[in-house]
């Protein structure tokens, strides 16, 4: 089951959390609405190719990453959408799209949007497209440590 990975790193945390199942889901709105969760709690991973290497970068269900702002923050030559494949590997025990994030657990730097900080809890996909995972903002902040920038807009 894809979610163990992030339910043993909690626990091991001692993090509280809560996992929801809900039907099929496979965009972020879907899920928000699947799961009754505003689209500005609900957190959605995009990868990202910043200079050539893989990033994780973090937001709102309800923004879009700005790429020219995400560039200017990360003081980038190149910053654009990584394509499915070279990143797909790179979360084996992950259903397609479904990772969450966490990209600590699989070796990847993580940005955070600061209008995602706004939340006392967030809530994102757990590996699957069935199983979403509740926790506080803080608890996030302090086991992924994320660069916290401003990349986003609501859409």
């Amino acid at each position: 089951m894809p979610v163990n990975r992030l339910k043993a790193f909690l626990e091991e945390h001692q993090v509280r959390y809560v996992a929801m199942s809900h039907s099929s889901a496979y965009t972020a709105q879907e899920i928000a609405a699947a799961t009754h969760i505003p689209g500005k709690a609900l957190a959605k991973a995009v990868m990202i190719k910043v200079d050539g290497g893989i990033r994780m970068v973090v937001l709102p269900a309800a923004y879009k990453v700005d790429l020219d702002r995400l560039k200017e923050a990360v003081g980038a030559s190149t910053v654009a959408l990584a394509a499915e494949a070279e990143f797909k590997g790179l979360f084996p025990d992950c259903e397609t799209g479904a990772m969450p994030p966490f990209g600590n657990l699989y070796g990847l730097p993580v940005l955070v949007a600061q209008s995602l900080t706004d939340n006392e809890e967030i809530a994102f996909n757990a590996g699957s497209h069935t199983e979403v995972v509740k926790l506080a903002f803080a608890d996030y902040e302090r086991l992924v440590k994320p660069t916290v920038l401003k990349f986003s807009e609501g859409v």
